[in-house]
């Protein structure tokens, strides 16, 4: 059976997001960044990337590149929650679904004619869907593998579909620059370049010998792979995962505590949303908190039973925070919560407090209205 994978991207979703929200940005040169002086790049409009900005670049190079830029912190639960909206849509076609970050994913249509038609069918309806149902424009590329889908999906870009059948995999491949291939990082390139290896095609050239003595057993074995197409990584769901988390690096330090753990609360609900996504149930709780001075401390506890009751978790989350001595004078800049332990959502032991029908509530009043309709107070329900 040949095999069918699919990478869907985003393209610049943070600042698409902005722009779906706030029409009037459109076609500006919108910048998602923390703010000076740390704050870096997370993600620049097309229009900004005209004067070269990039994710990744510090705020303050950014705005030297491009000062009539619009500079918007970041809105990671807005992102997440369209994010879900396109998961949602690719669950539709395929269980096998993996989520590489909130604009990236893989999903595994092999097997699923039967179903849903030829997977080029299905790659030209989910490119439509996802920007009729979102807003938003995305990527999608089509390919034997991986490898294949993600740098099919990285040539449409923006708003393209690429597919790449079996026959076409080499002429596909041997135009592009060798840095393009997956795993080939700045050192592996510059290496290359040196040695006058410039593409896929000259890399392809190369006696797989001669690559070993390059870059030793493992490494040069894998460039002849990859100069090939050849990519046999599977895809893999969400489902598998041993746990689940979620963290925060802050533009301005943390330093007060009902802030603090206001955050631990948020966090907390966002990782609940996803474990009740995903149809999992979690035992373990953990706290990760990284202070001013980059020193992090983690803390974990094992819970009674597994669970997925938001208020139970936060409050776990909220507890293991006592339990971390923050030192004199330092504010927090990062924080997380995870879940660990999971378990499928077959039986969920029911919990003597709080009530379960009140989890319930909770979740089914953030999955219609967005996370950021309904939290948690130091009391409850906010």
């Amino acid at each position: 059976m040949p095999r069918w994978i699919l990478h869907v991207d985003m393209d610049a979703f943070y600042a698409s997001v902005e722009e779906l929200d706030h029409p009037e940005l459109r076609g500006k040169p919108v910048i998602v960044a923390g703010p000076e002086p740390r704050g870096v790049v997370a993600t620049a409009s097309y229009s900004a990337r005209k004067f070269g900005v990039r994710s990744g670049m510090p705020t303050a190079q950014a705005k030297r590149l491009c000062p009539q830029g619009i500079f918007l912190p970041p809105r990671f639960e807005r992102y997440e929650e369209v994010a879900q909206k396109v998961r949602a849509i690719l669950r539709e076609y395929s269980p096998v679904l993996e989520p590489i970050s909130l604009d990236e994913a893989f999903l595994d249509l092999t097997g699923t004619e039967l179903l849903h038609g030829p997977p080029e069918k299905v790659a030209a309806e989910i490119h439509a869907r996802i920007p009729r149902e979102t807003g938003l424009s995305c990527s999608v590329g089509l390919g034997p593998n991986k490898l294949l889908a993600k740098l099919a999906s990285d040539s449409a870009k923006p708003g393209g579909l690429r597919i790449v059948r079996p026959e076409e995999v080499q002429s596909f491949l041997d135009p592009l620059p060798v840095e393009d291939l997956w795993g080939v990082g700045p050192k592996t390139a510059e290496r290359l370049w040196e040695k006058g290896i410039r593409t896929v095609r000259d890399l392809r050239e190369i006696p797989v010998g001669l690559l070993r003595s390059w870059f030793g057993q493992k490494g040069g074995e894998a460039l002849w792979q990859l100069a090939r197409g050849i990519d046999e990584s599977p895809v893999v769901p969400v489902r598998a995962a041993k746990s689940i988390s979620n963290e925060v690096t802050y533009p301005e330090d943390l330093f007060e505590r009902e802030k603090i753990l206001a955050e631990l609360r948020r966090l907390a609900l966002l990782v609940a949303d996803r474990l009740r996504e995903e149809g999992f149930l979690a035992q373990t709780v953990q706290i990760k908190v990284r202070f001013s001075n980059f020193v992090t401390s983690t803390r974990q506890t094992k819970l009674p039973a597994p669970t997925d009751h938001p208020l139970i978790l936060a409050e776990e989350a909220v507890g293991l925070f006592s339990r971390v001595g923050v030192p004199p004078g330092q504010g927090i800049r990062l924080l997380g919560v995870g879940l660990a332990d999971l378990v499928p959502a077959t039986f969920r032991p029911i919990p003597l407090f709080p009530d379960p029908k009140l989890g319930e509530a909770l979740w089914e009043v953030r999955r219609k209205f967005g996370p950021d309709s309904l939290g948690l107070g130091p009391t409850g329900l906010k």
